[in-house]
């Protein structure tokens, strides 16, 4: 088995892949900031994406890189370029200096449309980062992510209880389970030519997506409220929502301008032609299915 180069693996999408390669028999160096427990077949290197030493420590000895760490919300659209750009950047160099070839690239579905936020954009000028690299690459743009751990889409599950879920008033989105995309992530670090140098927008088992008034009906359902309704939310509203979530929690805030900036857009559904291979990786949770044992999930931790 493949020794995998991982950031972003105490995060909620990297701690699901860290699993799911041990699972796998891989063994995995993962960066991190802060010190973390013993974990079997782990070797936790201490840095940062900016930390020179510690990221040649980290891909030194590698088989392959999966290069999931990233910042996905801030109140500080400038942090974006930062994180996203200069991180992925400074991971290329250390994979190439170390001549670890495998590179497997966390994107987001937001990289199509870069002029909507200062998150795609950086997530796409991240992506010609890793297409110019010269390594065996593949790119992986997740949709809207869900599952156990999950603290973004945990506030729409938590005000489900109450018989109504806001969402943006129209479009459509795909969504993935967290599990399923895990899966992905460490099916792809084996160099198959299949899979080389591709662009990859997997999805649950609706091709189709989701109607964000059916997307809020399975949320409700999942929490046991099968009359739970879509509370569609105007740009106006969401617009003015970011700014008192700016106001009430500084830093914290879930709702930025940014982040409304892409959630508007109508068409968050997966390009079919962008679908993994079969022969490579299925999902397996479908929506209502994994948006219930989600659910169960936040109840069993006492978060609803």
């Amino acid at each position: 088995m493949s020794v995998i180069a991982m950031t972003g693996a105490t995060g909620f999408v990297g701690s699901a892949t860290l699993e799911a390669a041990l699972h796998r028999a891989h063994g995995v160096r993962a960066l991190t900031r802060s010190p973390q427990p013993a974990h079997n077949r782990t070797q936790w290197v201490r840095g940062t994406l900016d930390d020179t030493k510690a990221l040649n420590e980290l891909v030194t000895g590698s088989d392959a890189v999966i290069h999931i760490a990233g910042l996905t919300n801030t109140p500080n659209p400038g942090r974006f370029e930062a994180a996203n750009v200069t991180g992925t950047a400074n991971m290329i160099a250390a994979a190439k200096d170390a001549g670890v070839q495998r590179f497997v690239f966390v994107s987001s579905l937001s990289a199509r449309e870069p002029d909507l936020s200062a998150y795609g954009r950086s997530k796409a000028r991240a992506e010609e980062l890793v297409k110019d690299s010269g390594l065996d690459w593949t790119i992986v743009r997740p949709p809207a992510v869900y599952g156990p751990g999950d603290k973004d889409m945990f506030e729409l599950f938590r005000v489900a209880r109450f018989g109504f879920v806001p969402v943006p008033s129209a479009g459509r989105t795909s969504i993935i389970h967290v599990e399923d995309l895990a899966r992905l992530l460490v099916a792809l670090v084996p160099e198959n030519p299949v899979t080389l140098r591709r662009i990859y927008e997997p999805w649950d088992d609706n091709a189709f997506g989701y109607e964000h008034s059916e997307l809020a009906q399975m949320i409700g359902e999942a929490m046991g409220n099968d009359n739970a309704k879509a509370l569609p939310l105007s740009p106006a509203i969401m617009q003015f929502g970011a700014k008192v979530d700016g106001f009430l929690r500084g830093a914290n805030a879930k709702l930025t301008p940014d982040r409304v900036g892409y959630m508007l857009h109508p068409d968050w559904v997966c390009d079919m032609k962008k679908a993994p291979p079969l022969s490579v990786w299925q999902a397996v949770w479908s929506g209502p299915e994994g948006l219930k044992m989600t659910a169960e999930w936040y109840r069993e931790q006492g978060w609803l």
